[in-house]
């Protein structure tokens, strides 16, 4: 039945999915853009304009997944087969991603050029089913809340993991382009495991109840219930929104440590100072708040927290200690936001085929996917042209003033914002509100 009680092995088995995907989304948003710029050598401008084209690209290919996952019909169901089919190549793509070989630049920047959208399409061909699986879980309300905590939970410890480990593996591993390839290779043997584990331990329950239930939705008809589909659109901006802030407040942190802050330890420390109150967060006060007063009023305190812990961060832009403090409270507040997401997004289903009769879980997932995309893509990149309008020059000891300006705006400015759009953007967002009703119309169509 779908709103059969889910355990706390198949709720911890479901996070350890985005655990897995963290080890090379985390790796790829903290550190790829140093790889290449300071470790391989290719221009920041270059580097930038290449992951936003590929991201772009991705975008369009994440439809064609949510359309795959929509048409999948196993015994295993729509979504978990997909996880199981990708794992190996998602994890052998994470360890090319980090081996560019040591060739002439134009042949570095075909490789880099592949291995980026290699990469980019397993993730996706992971992702998008991934998040599909959240919907199709259960459909009460608190519980699909609860299990987006523990995708959350575990994200945030896989991101942790990624930023605190990763410089310390490279250097035992040898530094330079070795140490980099290595380390890429204990993360993405782990991230094929850790996926396997979500494949077997959880369950798809949640039937359709509209009329083509049994039948696969034609693209135009899906594309068609998703533009009348007010919330998902709201969720979408808000998503797109969120992962400029992540993509490019994050690519920019080794290069604030490097030249502002000079403390080679700040990745690190930045993480767990952020990542420890989030995961106290989301494993003792998260869920409660979200029973009480519902995601999107959660994801708006949320909002105001981070806004917060970004403003504190003026007090002194150059201080070690100021910006770790203020990375407290913007760990209160993001893991209140990313702890409700996701469920947000989930609902929007619910909500489309209650509006117009059709149930497309993979469309939706993959266009939001898409959404996440275009941020990341956006993000990424605004870090290199951000960088580059400032005159940033990879290898030097001493950058200019413009160029430490520029890392100041990326790493403090420009998140502000966003969050202040996001804001804006949950304030309009009530489908929390009538979203019990709608859950107990589709019952009674399905009765009827």
């Amino acid at each position: 039945m779908d709103d059969e009680k889910i355990g706390f092995i198949e709720r911890f088995g479901y996070g350890l999915g985005d655990f897995a995907c963290n080890l090379v989304w985390a790796s790829m948003g903290s550190f790829i853009m140093f790889y290449y710029t300071d470790v391989v050598g290719i221009g920041a401008a270059v580097i930038g304009t290449l992951m936003m084209a590929v991201r772009l690209l991705d975008g369009v290919l994440d439809i064609s997944v949510g359309l795959l996952v929509d048409r999948t019909h196993s015994k295993d169901g729509k979504a978990r087969p997909w996880i199981k089919w990708m794992a190996v190549p998602f994890g052998l793509s994470m360890i090319a991603l980090f081996s560019v070989p040591q060739i002439a630049q134009s042949q570095q920047l075909m490789y880099i050029s592949l291995t980026y959208v290699i990469v980019n399409v397993f993730y996706t061909a992971v992702n998008v089913p991934y998040g599909v699986l959240n919907s199709l879980i259960t459909q009460d309300q608190y519980q699909r809340s609860v299990v987006n905590i523990f995708r959350n939970l575990l994200s945030t410890v896989g991101t942790v993991l990624v930023t605190v480990l990763t410089l310390p593996l490279v250097k035992a591993f040898g530094g330079q382009q070795t140490g980099w390839r290595k380390m890429a290779i204990v993360f993405g043997v782990a991230a094929t495991a850790l996926l396997l584990i979500t494949f077997f331990t959880t369950k798809e329950r949640v039937k359709p109840v509209a009329e083509n239930a049994d039948k696969n939705v034609p693209l135009g008809v899906g594309l068609k219930a998703l533009v009348k589909n007010k919330y998902w659109l709201m969720i979408v901006a808000f998503m797109i929104i969120t992962f400029i802030s992540l993509l490019e407040a994050g690519g920019v942190t080794m290069y604030y440590q490097s030249y502002i802050l000079h403390d080679a330890s700040f990745v690190g420390k930045k993480s767990l100072f952020t990542a420890i109150p989030s995961i106290l967060i989301l494993m003792f006060v998260a869920a409660l708040m979200v029973k009480r007063l519902g995601k999107r009023k959660t994801a708006m305190i949320g909002c105001a927290i981070n806004a917060v812990g970004c403003a504190l961060m003026f007090i002194n832009l150059r201080d070690v200690t100021v910006i770790l403090g203020a990375s407290v409270v913007k760990g209160l507040g993001s893991a209140l936001v990313g702890a409700v997401m996701f469920a947000l997004l989930a609902d929007t289903i619910e909500y489309g085929e209650w509006k117009n009769g059709v149930r497309t879980e993979g469309l939706i997932y993959s266009a939001g996917s898409f959404g996440t995309k275009v941020g990341s893509g956006i993000g990424t990149a605004m870090v290199g042209w951000i960088l580059a309008i400032g005159h940033y020059q990879n290898g030097v000891a001493v950058q200019s003033a413009s160029a430490i300006n520029a890392m100041i705006v990326l790493f403090a400015v420009i998140p502000l914002i966003l969050i202040i759009i996001d804001f804006i953007i949950l304030y309009f967002f009530k489908l929390d509100n009538i979203y019990p009703q709608i859950v107990a119309d589709l019952k009674e169509r399905a009765a009827q």
